[in-house]
């Protein structure tokens, strides 16, 4: 823009300065012309004054002028010319400045002269003998008039070319300035020219929209960015060409990336391409799932595409975590199989006693025996039955079981004297420690589990060994410890123990008569109680289960 206005100013000067010229060389022209030709007149009449008093002879002796001086008589015969020999020269009676002297005393005249190819004035006066003394001079054209001035006119011209340059460029940069500097943030906070107001409202105008609109997407991407930043499931966008355009931290963390990344291919990401049959298919226009092993989970990886006028113009890509569901998908089916087991294995027991003596195969002397093997068989199954109904209990939260303040270790002194005749049974001693602690809790549950683990504890245990019940606790908690001398648990069951039907030994497990599901109610009571179990146990010394119930404050 500053271009265009200086060369616009320059352009006007020029024109300025080429029109003054020739208006003042017009002027001058003019001005000399009429200088000119009143010198003529006034030569003439003091020429023909001399020529009266001293005749032909003031003629002949006149040095060299610059005008030319020719005597006429009246018939229009050349009689003097101080250039040219009056006998070569043609009749002047036609010529106008001569007949206008004979006719009225004094002619003048401007023509080119056809001898000498020049533009010349003629003043001609008669004389008082009838003749006519004509006085000539040559006039200069504009041209000559501006070529004798040249030097001056240049050194007019440069000084105004350079003026005009300079001026012009200040000018324009002045023009220019109060544009340059316009805050467009505040635009109708700067006094600049009155025409530009209109257009300044409107960018004023336009800048509060744009304002708003941008705190308004500030606002949505602080928003997109709190959820997608606080998300467990991986969110990947990316366009057409599988370049990511956002990541949230979720999705980097599972693919074990140390950050999110932005702006590269997707492809060439750690773990992509266990999920390149969605991405195919999520890019071909339709919805793509698959599952992929990360991070040392499972995912589920749901691929949708992104439209934009009926075309595919990137994805969306999910990522959920379902290693717990897989865990619990195959708990379930490992349930179902050993429920199916542990059920079948008593009814074909009974079953084959109670066909033999359906058949007659059985003396009546082995009657009470088969009898008492079908009742154990039965029994075994009451307290399986009994242990699943239990476990769905907890499953739902326990919610038909009132809690209420109960005293843990009174509870255990229960447990620990309801169970002495089994441990003297099976030579081990008992021991009870600590002192009274009252939790919020649900009596039945709390007696399950400390019923549970000092039966383990028993059960598991070798003849001549001890076993404890122990219930401590200060301003945070209650702690109930139950430990024994028994076989221990190795390193590689221990994170299984509390799964459902899983036995350490099976056939110790099937000697003593357990369901498999004890310490698995145990875990899901303490987790209704919000209380956190600790196992520790070595080989052939012992285990000691230790579970932390929180006081809740109200």
């Amino acid at each position: 823009m500053t271009k265009r206005i200086f060369r616009s100013i320059c352009l006007a000067v020029m024109a300025v300065l080429a029109a003054s010229l020739c208006i003042i060389m017009g002027a001058l022209y003019g001005y000399f012309a009429r200088v000119q030709q009143n010198q003529l007149r006034t030569q003439t009449a003091l020429a023909a004054r001399a020529v009266e008093e001293e005749g032909i002879g003031y003629l002949e002796n006149l040095p060299d002028l610059e005008c030319r001086i020719t005597w006429i008589d009246s018939g229009g015969n050349v009689l003097f010319d101080s250039e040219e020999p009056s006998d070569q020269m043609e009749n002047h009676l036609q010529r106008e400045e001569i007949r206008k002297a004979l006719k009225t005393g004094f002619g003048e005249s401007v023509r080119y002269s056809s001898t000498l190819m020049e533009q010349y004035v003629y003043c001609a006066q008669r004389l008082s003998d009838g003749t006519v003394l004509r006085l000539s001079v040559a006039r200069h054209s504009a041209a000559t008039l501006l070529l004798g001035m040249a030097r001056s006119v240049c050194v007019v011209i440069l000084v105004a070319v350079v003026l005009s340059l300079w001026l012009a460029q200040r000018l324009s940069e002045s023009i220019v300035r109060p544009l340059n500097e316009l805050n467009l943030d505040a635009p109708l906070s700067q006094d600049g020219y009155e025409e530009l107001k209109p257009l300044l409202s409107r960018i004023d105008s336009q800048q509060r929209q744009l304002q708003g609109r941008d705190t308004q997407l500030r606002r949505k991407q602080r928003e997109f960015d709190t959820v997608t930043n606080n998300m467990n499931e991986g969110l990947v966008l990316m366009n057409e060409s599988c370049n990511v355009l956002t990541m949230n931290p979720a999705a980097a963390r599972i693919m074990g990336l140390v950050r999110p990344f932005v702006g590269v291919n997707f492809r060439t990401l750690n773990g992509a391409q266990t999920m390149e049959a969605a991405l195919n298919a999520a890019l071909n226009g339709t919805h793509g799932e698959c599952s992929a092993a990360l991070s040392g989970g499972v995912y589920q990886i749901d691929a949708s595409p992104v439209r934009a006028a009926d075309k595919v113009s990137g994805v969306a890509l999910l990522m959920f975590d379902i290693t717990q569901k897989q865990y619990l998908e195959t708990q379930r089916r490992e349930f179902t199989a050993n429920v199916s087991h542990e059920l079948k294995t008593p009814l074909h027991t009974i079953s084959g006693y109670a066909e033999l003596m359906k058949n007659g195969m059985v003396s009546p002397g082995d009657i009470p025996g088969f009898s008492g093997k079908i009742y154990d068989e039965a029994q075994r199954m009451i307290r399986l039955i009994e242990d699943i109904l239990k476990l769905s209990s907890l499953d739902e939260g326990a919610a038909d079981m009132t809690r209420e303040r109960t005293d843990l270790y009174a509870l255990a002194a229960e447990t620990v004297k309801a169970l002495t005749p089994m441990a003297q049974e099976n030579q081990i001693r008992l021991y009870l420690k600590g002192e009274s602690h009252f939790i919020e809790g649900i009596p039945q549950l709390l007696s399950g589990i400390i019923t549970n683990l000092l039966t383990n504890a028993i059960k598991y245990n070798n003849p001549g060994g001890k076993a404890w019940v122990e219930v401590g606790g200060d301003d945070t908690g209650v702690t109930l410890t139950v430990s024994d001398t028994g076989i221990g648990i190795s390193p590689e069951h221990q994170k299984r123990i509390f799964e459902r039907f899983y036995r350490v030994d099976k056939s110790r497990s099937k000697a003593v008569g357990g369901t498999g599901l004890g310490l698995s109610i145990v875990k899901h009571a303490a987790m209704i109680h919000n209380a956190k179990i600790e196992l520790n146990s070595t080989p052939g010394l012992g285990t000691t289960i230790r579970i932390r119930f929180p006081i809740e404050k109200a």
